[in-house]
């Protein structure tokens, strides 16, 4: 008896185990649909938050997109989004004229645009860690230059 009772709580212990990865995969696959709003940031301290706080409200007017991260370094700004699901297909016809919103708007700006979600992702660790104070402004800004150099490479 002892035996069976052993047993049944060994299957049921299994069961709940296999149902928490099927939840598990199910959240790292809609990671792409989720939406993360990080705030924009600026990697030196009091130059130009207003003007990266525009340049994401500018980008978010988008409708095909629905995700937007902006870091500001010294010489370079990075913009990366996310495009709506159906919205795949105008990629870049999207870019393009997110390039041009952009360059009409802040011609003085040196802009790298992206909707690789690698990049994404890595923008958004950036933002993370400059807001809990992992990052100075200058590793913050080192991290905004090799993540620039990763979307060269990409191209």
């Amino acid at each position: 008896m002892v035996y069976i009772i052993r047993l049944m709580v060994i299957a049921s212990m299994i069961l709940m185990s296999s149902c928490n990865q099927v939840q598990t995969e199910r959240d790292s696959q809609m990671a792409l649909m989720k939406t993360t709003n990080p705030n924009p940031i600026v990697t030196e301290k009091n130059n130009g938050q207003d003007k990266v706080e525009d340049i994401e409200k500018k980008v978010s007017g988008f409708n095909e997109i629905y995700d937007v991260a902006v870091v500001k370094g010294k010489e370079a700004t990075l913009v990366v989004y996310k495009v709506k699901h159906m919205q795949r297909f105008n990629m870049k016809k999207i870019e393009k004229d997110l390039n041009k919103t952009l360059e009409e708007n802040y011609p003085k700006e040196n802009f790298t645009v992206s909707s690789d979600y690698k990049i994404f992702l890595e923008a958004v660790r950036l933002i993370e860690k400059k807001k809990d104070g992992s990052y100075s402004d200058k590793q913050a800004d080192k991290r905004l230059n090799e993540i620039l150099k990763m979307t060269s490479d990409m191209k």
